[in-house]
């Protein structure tokens, strides 16, 4: 697991209070809704077939507002939903990130359902009046949107919730929560959440909208599931994390501090997710091409990039940030592997040790050149 996301989720787990109870919390949100349903419906006699039709209409109305709320509230922060905000982008999507979209016990409910009494505001506040509209006309039409108002709320919740359980859990293996698991593993990307797949039980707003995004799972192949090499350094960096991760995914920059990287052919600047570059390399002791393309890019937290090498390498490459007094703790995460027997042979003989020493004279070339770069900066501001 990323350094951050885990101290996110150690720092979140922290917070929750001593008292919470996870099963309390799900019985009542289902018991209030069930019983909510039942209140609305028990209205109903003798429906029409005409009537029928407000069950799929309350739906797909529900289905809008939680697609319209999810867009517009949760990824784009508004003066009178900053708590939506705060609670959704900031914790829900820093709690769960690509790789590791599964709780680990029960009170980590906290961070998938919505607060207990959001279903008793919803019902009450929201719902009951538009019921007691409807009755003024219709009481059969009255009470079938009532009722499914109140389903829609609990499909979201239980919908979302198994979109994060563990893989192993049966309910994973069902068609229609695989894909929706799918969809919303995909939306949990950072150059996704914004713009992609923020329905959670149907995608059919996602369709309509045009923010409907698919990429098939791709079976891991014979030498990807091989293990791969890590190495990760940590150095303390004068600067703040925004200023120093800007420095160290400026790629174009790579040649002035790390030993291994002889040149780049890519735009100038900190690289955001989809960017793509080339880079020419001596490492362990062997010349080399990569193919680089950076797959996210959170500033001041986090920068990934995978490559593909024309020797058989592949390797993926993380950059992390964090405030340390007035620096950054900077963590420089290195994974990589050969496809081919001789290659990987070689690697244990003699390269690991070599490209070990080379990725620790970078960390320090960085920590100088970094600090000198942003004490320039602030020298001409």
């Amino acid at each position: 697991m990323r350094q951050t996301t885990e101290a996110f989720r150690s720092r979140y787990r922290a917070a929750i209070h001593p008292f919470y109870n996870p099963w309390l919390h799900g019985v009542f949100v289902l018991l209030f809704g069930v019983l909510a349903i039942g209140a609305f419906w028990s209205t109903v006699q003798q429906v029409a077939w005409l009537e029928w039709l407000t069950v799929p209409l309350t739906l797909l109305l529900f289905n809008l507002g939680v697609y319209m709320v999810h867009r517009h509230l949760g990824h784009h922060k508004k003066a009178f939903a900053k708590m939506f905000y705060a609670r959704h982008a900031g914790d829900h999507h820093s709690f769960f990130t690509p790789g590791h979209m599964t709780y680990d016990s029960a009170r980590d409910w906290r961070v998938i359902l919505f607060p207990a009494w959001l279903i008793v505001i919803h019902t009450l506040v929201i719902t009951l009046p538009l019921w007691w509209l409807f009755a003024q006309v219709n009481i059969n039409v009255a009470g079938l949107f009532g009722g499914c108002m109140v389903l829609g709320y609990l499909a979201y919740e239980v919908f979302h919730a198994a979109e994060h359980l563990p893989p192993d859990n049966p309910l994973t293996r069902l068609p229609w929560i695989r894909q929706m698991r799918r969809l919303h593993e995909l939306h949990h990307r950072r150059e996704c959440m914004q713009a992609r797949n923020f329905n959670i039980v149907l995608p059919l707003m996602d369709y309509l909208f045009g923010t409907l995004y698919w990429e098939p799972e791709t079976a891991p192949s014979s030498s990807s599931r091989m293990p791969m090499t890590r190495m990760q350094h940590t150095i303390d960096i004068a600067g703040d994390p925004i200023a120093v991760l800007a420095y160290a995914a400026s790629v174009n920059r790579w040649p002035e501090w790390h030993p291994s990287s002889l040149k780049i052919d890519g735009a100038q600047g900190p690289l955001h997710a989809g960017s793509r570059f080339e880079e020419d390399i001596h490492a362990g002791g062997r010349a080399g091409h990569l193919s680089w393309e950076v797959t996210e890019y959170l500033p001041g937290r986090r920068w990934c990039a995978r490559a593909q090498g024309d020797t058989g390498l592949s390797l993926l490459l993380t950059y992390e940030c964090a405030a340390e007094g007035n620096g950054t703790r900077f963590v420089r995460t290195l994974d990589y592997r050969f496809d081919g027997l001789g290659m990987r042979i070689a690697n244990q003989l003699l390269l690991k040790r070599r490209i070990e020493r080379e990725s620790a004279a970078s960390m320090l070339a960085l920590r100088d050149r970094a600090a000198q770069h942003l004490a320039s900066m602030r020298a001409s501001a």
